[in-house]
Formats: C-alpha cells, sequence, structure tokens
C-alpha cells in the first residue's frame, strides 16, 4: 500500500552497494519531520507537493525507472526480516517486484496525494484491482451485493467467476430503489456493496452518501468504482475506491481546453433526444455523457451491449437497462469539430442501415 506520510522530505534512490543499514537515519529523520506536518489530504494540489520526492538512482531530477523483477539483500540477517515482514517498502526495502516494486510504490504515493486519501495501490488492469480488493475484503461463504449495471466483466466476474472458484455468491440489485438495496444486504454476512459511481455503459448516477450509510448501519463495507465519474477526491464512507489511470490523468492544459469544446459538440445530440426527461438521480445524466475518452485521444464509439456489456445474457441486459441500440460514444480531443460531426453522421447512418436500431 502507498504510504503518503513522508511530507516535504527528499530521500536518494536506496543504493544496495554497502550495508543495508545505510539509510536508516534518514529513515528516522522522515519519520520525524512527518510528526510535525500538518495532514493536507484536504488540497491535492498541497498534498502532491508535500508528498515524499524520490531522486533517480544516479541523482536525477526524477525517480528512475525500475526495471527489476528481483532485489538484492547484502546481509542473511536482513533477508529474514523482510520475509517475516518486518522490513518492507516503507523502509526501502523490496523483494520481489510482483509484491512491490520501487516505481509504482511511487506511484501509488502521487496517487494518493491527487486522490486525497490515506492510499493507493496500484495494479496492472481494471479487473486485477477489483478481484484484489473484494477477494481481501470477501472470503469464501461470503456473499455480495452489486449494482444491475456493472461494467461486463465485473459482471462476469460476479456471476460465474466467484460462485464457482470462491464460493462467493453475488445478489443484484437496482441501486435507485433504495429499499431494495437495504433488503438485499443481510447483516452479518453480507461483507461489501459494489457498484460504480457512474455506471458503465448507461451512465447512472449512484446515491453514494445515501447507499454509504445503508451499507455500513447494516456492518457492510463499501467499494466504489469512480472510473466514470468525472470528480475526484475521497467518497464519504467508501472504503475501497477504484480509478482507471488510464481514463483520467489529466496531462497539457490544451488538451483540456480542447476535449472541453468537443465536449460541447458532444451535447448537440442529446438535444436531438425525443423521449421523456430523465428524473431522480439520472436527470443529471447529460453532465456525464460528455465523457473522458477511455485511454485513447481519439473518439470512439461502442455498442456496449454487443462489445463491454457481451457477458450479460439478454434478461440481465434488460434489467441494466442495456438495449440493443444502445451505443457509447467516448470524446476525445483529437481532430477538428467539423470533421468530428460529419464523422458522427456517418457512423450513426451506417448503423442505421444494420439494423443496430430503428430509424426515428
Amino acid at each position: 500500500m502507498a504510504e503518503t506520510g513522508f511530507h516535504n522530505v527528499v530521500l536518494s534512490g536506496k543504493k544496495r552497494g554497502g550495508s543495508d543499514d545505510a539509510d536508516r537515519n534518514d529513515y528516522m529523520v522522515a519519520k520525524k519531520a512527518l510528526a510535525t506536518m500538518p495532514p493536507s489530504w484536504e488540497d491535492p494540489v498541497a498534498a502532491l507537493a508535500n508528498s515524499r520526492h524520490e531522486f533517480g538512482e544516479h541523482g536525477g531530477v526524477n525517480m528512475s525507472i525500475e526495471a527489476s523483477a528481483t532485489f538484492t539483500v547484502m546481509e542473511p540477517e536482513t533477508m529474514r526480516r523482510m520475509f517475516d515482514g518486518e522490513l518492507g517498502p516503507d523502509r526501502d526495502f523490496f523483494i520481489y517486484s510482483r509484491h512491490f516494486n520501487p516505481t509504482v510504490l511511487n506511484l501509488g504515493r502521487q496517487m494518493a496525494a491527487l486522490e486525497g486519501t490515506e492510499a493507493a495501490y496500484c495494479t496492472a488492469s481494471g479487473m486485477s484491482a477489483v478481484s484484489s480488493v473484494l477477494l481481501q475484503l470477501v472470503s469464501s461463504g461470503g456473499h455480495v451485493v452489486a449494482s444491475r449495471s456493472l461494467y461486463g466483466g465485473t459482471h462476469a466476474l460476479l456471476t460465474h467467476f466467484f460462485p464457482r472458484a470462491c464460493n462467493i455468491t453475488t445478489t443484484f440489485v437496482d441501486l435507485r430503489d433504495l429499499d431494495m438495496v437495504r433488503d438485499a444486504i443481510v447483516e452479518g454476512r453480507t461483507k461489501v456493496l459494489y457498484f460504480e459511481a457512474v455506471s458503465n455503459p448507461t451512465l447512472s448516477v449512484a446515491n453514494v452518501p445515501e447507499l454509504c450509510r445503508i451499507a455500513h448501519d447494516k456492518g457492510a463495507m463499501v467499494v466504489v468504482d469512480n472510473t466514470f465519474s468525472p470528480h475526484d477526491g475521497d467518497f464519504a464512507g467508501s472504503a475501497r475506491r477504484r480509478r482507471g489511470c488510464s481514463q483520467h490523468i489529466e496531462v497539457h492544459q490544451w488538451w483540456g481546453r480542447h476535449h472541453c469544446r468537443c465536449c460541447m459538440w458532444a451535447s448537440k445530440p442529446c438535444e436531438l433526444h425525443d423521449g421523456p426527461p430523465p428524473r431522480g438521480p439520472d436527470a443529471a445524466r447529460p453532465n456525464y455523457e460528455c465523457q473522458v475518452s477511455l485511454g485513447y485521444h481519439e473518439t470512439l464509439m461502442s455498442c456496449s451491449g454487443s462489445s463491454t456489456s457481451s457477458e450479460l445474457n439478454a434478461e440481465e441486459k434488460a434489467l441494466a437497462g442495456i438495449s440493443p441500440g444502445l451505443v457509447r460514444m467516448s470524446v476525445g480531443y483529437s481532430g477538428t469539430l467539423e470533421q468530428r460531426w460529419s464523422q458522427f453522421e456517418k457512423t450513426l447512418t451506417r448503423m442505421q442501415d444494420s439494423s443496430l436500431f430503428p430509424k426515428n
């Protein structure tokens, strides 16, 4: 887990050419400095500036990228203490990269500062993050309550893999029906309430504070997938949350400005919608339908029912609000608005001609 506690302390990368005790004085100085520093999680900008900074291996301003799978230990007694858990990455002692890697650990520290949370653990994929946290919180024989509207891979994990391989069962509920959520959570048996802050692909907005209150009243923990939400910062009452780095780490300002223009353009099709106006939590959906491109700078369109949600059967898709003609559009920042609008019209025309959804 990430350590955000070494505020305003700069430590060089640990060298393994000498004694394992070489940097212990630096560690004690850092720990003493921490005790005098006020927490800055309330302000992500200040937290990031105050978080521990690592120099490169040879004194570079930026931290070196560590490509090794294993790490050296100079003293036999140190190895015993490392495998016993007495010495770990918080003291710059590493065993295998699959446990902790200096580069990834530092990324976790920075992410924790940006997110305004105590710690962050980085994994190679979103599904590894979801499965890791659920398997940590729920043991064999445990019970999970989850939203009906989830990313297809998560739905398949809870529906097929967990019951067969882990003896973990899941009850799926409509998050908009708070009474249904409350009734599904069995006090003493349900370990986790799992949902997405903004669901993929239907963009239904969860009432996070109220759902957390319901779960905690019954002794269940809350896990929130925050991939589709534009909001940063901690969710009040949530135990764990997931953030996709490829989706939401903002970079150059000009990309952000152009992306805002693209999002304004993307709101044009919303005005063509001739159905009833949304109500309840979904009334905020127009603000979320202009989403960041999912890991790509191009504007992407996807038929969710036959792609990311293909793991759901017809009944499950209907309950989740995923129709055969549902198209998820992720707005990127490349190209002119005129180019994108022309491509958008051509794409919709071809999809209508292929009978994916009826012409209106």
